[in-house]
């Protein structure tokens, strides 16, 4: 049963007990073998000694036997290790209550500050907690800096060196359909679905859509009047440049629509080895294959 809150203590072991789920005796019996601690630290043994303490007034004295064995001035430290205890369970209980908010945010996309960066690692602030963004959630070609805003993606909770974590990225193929969802209301709406995704992060991405309604032109949702939506995604992940592709069910058809830009490609599928023979123009060779092989390997990616 909850004690009647008539003092400062009172009030905070209510606190405590009402947002941790706990009975009042099991916080006091935490306080109590906190004080016992206290004990042995400055003065002796407690070992036989009882802690007496007032639920209400937040009172303590010692005893042993019948004994008062409570030394001068220890109700001071008393008080202090009971407040200590308290305002423990209180962040603990604020911590769980985070937590449990964005558990209930994972796989969406949240909004944060660079707060610090240590080592590889770079920790978020995300307004009511903090995130870590560990180097394989990073895109590599991106330099963070203190206090720079990004958007990102919330990957899970995680139990870690602190505890449970929250794990952030700016990596995930998610991020980019997320992005893409808030600037397309017919993503947003299920008229135009996202099939496929292939990206290297900070460097190029390709995205295949298609549309489930007629009249809708998948490619031309995702780009916007003037470019204006794919621009405002390209903005948001630091100008990674971004293929927009119409879906097609003809697997031939997709590879060639996977190779854009190149144009005028012959496709010959191997059905036993599940591969793909590309032949391109001349003119077209390079485009096909794109720098490093970037084009061609987020088109085997993409299909």
């Amino acid at each position: 049963m909850a004690i009647q809150a008539r003092t400062e203590f009172a009030s905070a072991l209510n606190q405590v007990c009402s947002e941790r789920g706990v009975e009042p005796e099991v916080v006091i019996e935490s306080i109590k073998q906190a004080i016992l601690a206290a004990y042995r630290k400055d003065y002796e043994d407690p070992e036989g000694i009882e802690v007496n303490l007032d639920s209400n007034t937040g009172e303590v004295n010692l005893t042993k036997g019948k004994k008062n064995v409570t030394p001068p001035g220890f109700g001071r430290i008393a008080a202090q290790t009971a407040k200590q205890v308290i305002l423990q369970r209180i962040r603990e209980a604020e911590k769980d209550a985070i937590l449990a908010e964005y558990s209930n945010k994972v796989g969406t996309i949240v909004s944060g500050i660079v707060q610090r960066i240590s080592g590889p690692v770079v920790t978020i602030n995300l307004g009511k907690a903090e995130a870590i963004m560990p180097p394989q959630e990073q895109a590599h070609s991106e330099n963070y800096y203190v206090n720079q805003r990004l958007k990102l993606y919330l990957v899970g909770i995680k139990e870690g060196a602190r505890g449970q974590e929250i794990i952030v990225s700016r990596s995930s193929n998610d991020l980019l359909e997320g992005l893409f969802k808030q600037e397309v209301p017919e993503i947003s709406s299920g008229t135009v679905e996202v099939k496929a995704i292939a990206r290297e992060a900070g460097s190029r991405s390709k995205i295949a859509v298609a549309s489930s309604q007629m009249g809708v032109d998948p490619v031309g949702s995702c780009v916007g009047q003037r470019g204006v939506r794919v621009q405002a995604v390209i903005n948001e992940l630091g100008d990674e440049k971004i293929d927009v592709i119409a879906y097609q069910e003809n697997r031939e058809e997709f590879i060639k629509a996977a190779l854009s830009p190149a144009k005028d490609t012959s496709v010959k599928i191997n059905e036993e080895t599940k591969t793909a023979e590309v032949t391109a123009p001349d003119d077209q060779l390079s485009l096909a294959i794109g720098k490093d092989g970037q084009n061609v390997r987020l088109a085997a990616k993409l299909t």
